[in-house]
């Protein structure tokens, strides 16, 4: 802190203060910039607490740590720098571990710090004890734990940096309660990574230009656009290079927003609920070019079945992703943003494609991604996506949790813009909604935020209201209700033989009324009539709002590729899975 800052008076500020290990942790967030944290008090972490109450950091506290973890993904993924989230030891450190893998898998950057019992009593079973690095090694970038007062800030900045360097991801720092309050410690220096971190830039010359003679010479080359894109900051990059010749873009469902869908080269977003223009794009083409993808198996379907016809040209700057999945022909370890420029120096020409381009657009007029809206029978979901979508900014910020809401908000909101779309993918985590749409809302606090949310999911984690309400975020969730966790449900009617097992949720609250109950704003949806008002008056409200939507309970999520599937052999309803 400065000494030109202001500092807040206690009963201990005559005594002289000395520098503790906790101050030392909240020093090394202060100079990496950090501005904000999500976390729940606890005992072990209660001297990191302490020291947060003379930083100027704004701490955002939690109803539950899991929702402290997602918060902070969806503040990374917004902002582009480490998320900052804290727990006690114990179960404190183990709720966060959901939120930590689900970071892990989505390549997000975070920064988890965990209380820990004294180093002397590690081991010990002692009270709130769990091995918390031993816990998160596995997903987790690295996981340390501080052992020494005098290098704890250390270690904090190089976790700090590590999340946010080359693939991003989470760390975590372990802080035992002895080491954060140990007096009179170092200082701790610039923030730098570690030693052995090597962040490719180019690369390889020759590797390139055979992609890009292969590209050049391709009669049906396509663009996959992976989360590495937005996490690489290549947007502009491989929006220019994919206009300048004339190469139809494919998005993965973590690249949506690489690319702006209203754009005649647009695809979408290819998988197993992707558009059929998309996966017939990806099944016929000749040269596929995928920029920051890990390909994974919502994406390719069957590895043996995934564009088949093509030569692969893979770019990421995390090398044990190559032909991790699916074979590189041309692999390229690198910046996303400047092996695209290698590739665009190399290109010797662009390729000749014109009939390719116009096979896209009629694959398109194929395959609309329409529906039917009888005004008769109960609100289709995808209506009412479509209504927020013409009703927000065009910077509005989606996050959704997990399930057959998440594929109808992806499918039918337009994105145009990177850092827009947030939740999660990989882990495919339920109750992810609502937390991230608390982190975004702070990350991003003059953009509007809509969460879509499906009944199921919005249980898990509901609780987070109690934290809008209290911070007073402007956020709107839309909780799309079918009385069922949808997806299961349409699992089980396709491939059980409609036996529901455990995926109705008739008992579900009136969510209107739990809105209220914690001091947000519900509302009741249920009439075509009423979709354009209720919107309005949701999003006019100054505060977190809630609409209760019940939507039709007959409807699934189509297109559809089946589980090991070929992306050409989507399904447009359950008679053709």
């Amino acid at each position: 802190m400065s000494e030109s800052e202001p500092e807040r008076t206690t009963e201990h500020d005559d005594a002289e203060t000395l520098p503790t290990g906790a101050s030392s942790v909240v020093t090394a967030l202060e100079d990496a910039g950090v501005e904000a944290a999500f976390g729940v008090q606890g005992g072990a972490i209660m001297p990191i607490y302490d020291a947060l109450y003379q930083s100027d950091i704004n701490h955002v506290t939690m109803a539950h740590e899991q929702g402290a973890a997602h918060a902070a993904d969806a503040y990374g993924a917004v902002t582009g720098d480490p998320g900052v989230c804290l727990a006690t030891s114990g179960p404190g450190a183990t709720n966060l571990v959901t939120g930590i893998a689900d970071a892990d898998m989505d390549s997000e950057p975070l920064l988890a710090l965990t209380g820990q019992v004294a180093t002397d009593m590690v081991g010990n079973d002692a009270f709130q004890e769990a091995d918390t690095t031993g816990i998160t090694r596995p997903v987790t970038k690295a996981s340390y734990f501080a052992n020494d007062p005098d290098t704890v800030g250390d270690v904090v900045g190089e976790a700090f940096e590590l999340a946010r360097k080359g693939r991003q991801g989470p760390t975590l720092v372990d802080l035992p309660k002895d080491v954060s309050n140990a007096e009179d410690v170092a200082r701790p220096g610039p923030a730098e990574g570690p030693a052995t971190q090597t962040v490719p830039d180019e690369a390889d010359t020759a590797e390139v230009s055979r992609a890009a003679h292969a590209l050049a010479n391709a009669d049906r080359p396509a663009i996959l656009a992976g989360g590495g894109v937005i996490k690489g900051e290549a947007t502009d990059e491989l929006r220019q290079f994919a206009i300048d010749h004339g190469i139809p873009v494919i998005t993965t469902m973590p690249g949506v927003g690489t690319f702006d869908e209203t754009h005649d080269l647009a695809m979408e977003m290819a998988g197993m609920h992707g558009t059929g223009y998309a996966n017939m794009a990806i099944t016929h083409c000749d040269v596929l070019l995928g920029v920051g993808t890990r390909f994974d198996d919502r994406l390719t379907g069957g590895v043996d079945t995934f564009a088949p016809e093509a030569e692969v040209i893979h770019v990421d700057i995390d090398a044990s992703e190559i032909s991790k999945n699916v074979h590189a022909d041309y692999p390229l370890v690198g910046d996303a943003g400047t092996v695209l420029r290698q590739l665009d120096d190399a290109l010797p020409r662009s390729p000749d494609a014109e009939g390719w381009r116009e096979q896209c657009r009629h694959w398109k007029a194929e395959y609309p991604m329409d529906y039917d809206a009888p005004e008769d029978e109960p609100l289709k979901p995808q209506f009412v996506v479509e209504a927020f979508d013409e009703a927000t900014p065009e910077d509005t910020i989606v996050t959704t949790g997990v399930g057959q809401h998440q594929m109808w908000a992806v499918q039918y909101w337009t994105f145009t813009q990177p850092r827009t779309w947030i939740s999660s993918h990989g882990l495919g985590t339920m109750g992810y909604g609502l937390p991230s749409a608390i982190g975004a809302k702070v990350a991003a606090p003059d953009q509007e935020v809509v969460c879509f949310d499906g009944d199921g999911s919005f249980l898990m984690t509901s609780q987070g209201l109690s934290v809008a309400v209290r911070e007073n975020l402007d956020i709107t969730v839309c909780v799309l209700n079918n009385e069922a966790v949808g997806m299961v449900r349409q699992w089980q009617d396709a491939f059980f033989e409609g036996r529901r097992m455990a995926s109705e949720y008739p008992w579900g609250p009136d969510f209107a009324t739990l809105a209220d109950a914690f001091g947000a704003k519900g509302f009741t949806l249920d009439s075509y009539d009423d979709v354009a008002d209720t919107i309005e008056a949701a999003r006019d409200y100054d505060g977190p709002s809630v609409i209760d939507c019940h939507i039709d309970p007959r409807e699934d999520v189509y297109p559809m590729v089946a589980s090991g599937g070929a992306n050409g052999l989507f399904a447009l309803q359950e008679e053709h899975l």
